[in-house]
């Protein structure tokens, strides 16, 4: 699959949700537990802040957007955490194992040395063991597990706390 990998605009809110909507909806892969609505995306976007990275996946053939990664800063209530971004990685469902999580980290780890990031931190859940696979794959190591960290219609689902240093 040939893909250009871009900066996401607000133009691409609906592409976006088309995305991630079904991956929140399966209850399996993120710890989003509710759909998005295009407006919500579109104002997320519109206020990213300034050191946040926000990639799409598109499919030159067709133009479609067939996944997205996003960066923000770890938190902004301090400096001290300001080398340390946190991630998210989203491959539409019928297009993964097709190298495009691999595409958005190459950009990603690109913009986020650009930016003055040293560091990123995220977390998987336990229970998605292919995700995990991808973020290792990318040079992520695990630094430890947090139990019962989310709560999904009743379940309890630890999450894997992972780093990667850039």
């Amino acid at each position: 699959m040939e893909l250009h990998i871009r900066a996401a605009a607000p133009d691409d809110a609906a592409a976006i949700v088309a995305v991630f909507n079904p991956i929140i909806e399966t209850g399996l892969y993120t710890v989003f537990d509710a759909p998005f609505t295009v407006e919500f995306e579109r104002t997320y976007i519109q206020n990213l802040p300034e050191r946040a990275i926000f990639h799409v996946a598109v499919c030159q053939t067709d133009e479609k957007i067939v996944g997205f990664q996003s960066m923000e800063p770890f938190a902004t209530y301090t400096q001290a955490f300001a080398h340390v971004g946190t991630l998210g990685t989203y491959v539409a469902l019928s297009q993964r194992r097709q190298g495009i999580a691999s595409r958005l980290f190459a950009a990603t780890f690109a913009a986020a040395i650009e930016k003055g990031y040293e560091k990123i931190f995220t977390f998987v859940r336990a229970d998605n063991p292919a995700a995990l696979q991808t973020y290792l794959r990318h040079g992520f190591e695990v630094v430890g597990t947090a139990g019962k960290q989310t709560k999904i219609d009743g379940q309890y689902i630890d999450e894997i706390m992972i780093e990667k240093l850039l």
